[in-house]
């Protein structure tokens, strides 16, 4: 039996060469709060809707008091100038190793399905205080991507600032580059509490995106949506990517011996 269950939403759409921008729960929730955002201010489409038996084994409860499985999800945005998006957003990661390595080829597959040939992930940079101006920093699996999208806010220069990059957020760039896919991935500072949630650094990396791409953002909605997404993102993700991001802490200190500042 399959360990994924892909389910896609209306007719496959002509996209031209996608980028896709992954987002998934982490430290601060910094990429989910991104691409949530991106996928409601763009009116991106839902084109695939993903299920596992590898997702933490619990259901939420929702304003209906009834219960929902966890679900990640890809959506689309074409646009007329620049390259059309897909957009991975969920509300879980992969909890072991395994699984995180089969879905992010699974993502993979997709993109080459469309002809994609760069991505884009995003992630937060724990840290024991909160920053009151998040920096952003980047890294890629080749120096062309890094210098394309690189900006002045932007620090390259992440060798010996965090661990290694665990998840789906670092996966898809190391495994991308065995299929000639560019990536890169911008990690903003947010504070490594798990009920802090990284608004301010998800704004740093949507200004970036912004910049980069052209999206014209409104980003001021972003600060009047606060506290409806704490409270959503908040009861919705908190206990699962508690339980993805531990596990796989816990695993990786046990191979490296040492505390590790980031996960994807």
């Amino acid at each position: 039996m399959s360990t994924w269950k892909i389910e896609q939403v209306g007719k496959k759409p002509k996209l031209k060469k996608p980028l896709l921008i992954e987002g998934l729960p982490g430290i601060g929730n910094v990429g989910k709060v991104a691409v949530d955002f991106l996928i409601d201010e763009l009116h991106a489409k839902k084109l695939f809707s993903l299920s596992s038996y590898t997702f933490p084994h619990s259901v939420f409860v929702n304003e209906d008091n009834l219960v929902e499985l966890p679900r990640i999800e890809i959506f689309y945005k074409k646009r007329g100038k620049g390259k059309d998006l897909l957009l991975l957003a969920g509300d879980v990661q992969p909890i072991d190793e395994v699984s995180c390595y089969e879905f992010s080829e699974k993502i993979l597959d997709i993109m080459e399905s469309f002809h994609g040939d760069e991505l884009i992930t995003l992630g937060g940079i724990g840290l024991s205080d909160i920053p009151k101006s998040p920096k952003v920093f980047c890294t890629g699996n080749t120096k062309e991507i890094i210098k394309k999208y690189k900006t002045k806010s932007v620090n390259d220069n992440l060798y010996g600032v965090v661990g290694p990059i665990v998840g789906v957020s670092g996966l898809l760039l190391g495994l991308g580059s065995k299929r000639h896919i560019k990536g890169i991935s911008f990690l903003a500072e947010t504070y490594g509490h798990p009920m802090y949630l990284g608004i301010k650094g998800a704004r740093e990396i949507l200004k970036v995106l912004d910049q980069n791409l052209k999206l014209q953002l409104n980003l001021k909605r972003l600060d009047s949506e606060i506290k409806n997404l704490e409270s959503e993102l908040m009861k919705k993700t908190e206990d699962l990517s508690n339980v993805t991001k531990q596990t796989a802490l816990k695993k990786l200190k046990s191979k490296l011996g040492k505390e590790t500042s980031y996960i994807g």
